[in-house]
């Protein structure tokens, strides 16, 4: 009898969401695919994302959390634009630039992770 991997004897489903080119992307998949980790990479510049995704992880996780402030896209915006955020405008700016999204996001079977930490992985994984 075949042994299982960790991810098939858990039955696991894991997206990996952002930007394919993203260098902190190619760290998160790089680990993931080191421990034989099976994600599904979604690419936000090839798929888009949809608003209730991005809902469901401002909810999860907190606009402050999701919405990547620090970016160039970010820093580009009117000043306008980036005054008076709460999480619908959050959510609206994300979606018209997702650029402007936390990378990666990891969707663990519904169990959401911002950002890549090495720390933080091995303890889901």
């Amino acid at each position: 009898m075949k042994a299982l991997s960790k991810h098939e004897e858990t039955d696991v489903t894991v997206t990996l969401y952002g930007i394919k080119n993203c260098d902190t992307m190619k760290k998160a998949r790089t680990w993931l695919d080191a421990r034989g980790v099976a994600y599904r990479l979604h690419d936000y510049k090839a798929e888009g994302i949809d608003t209730e995704s991005l809902a469901r992880w401002v909810e999860a996780l907190g606009w402050e959390t999701v919405l990547n402030r620090s970016g160039t896209t970010f820093r580009a915006l009117p000043d306008a634009d980036k005054q008076d955020i709460d999480a619908a405008k959050a959510i609206a700016l994300m979606h018209a630039q997702p650029s402007m999204i936390k990378r990666p996001i990891l969707d663990r079977d519904g169990t959401l992770t911002a950002g890549f930490k090495p720390d933080t992985y091995e303890t889901l994984f």
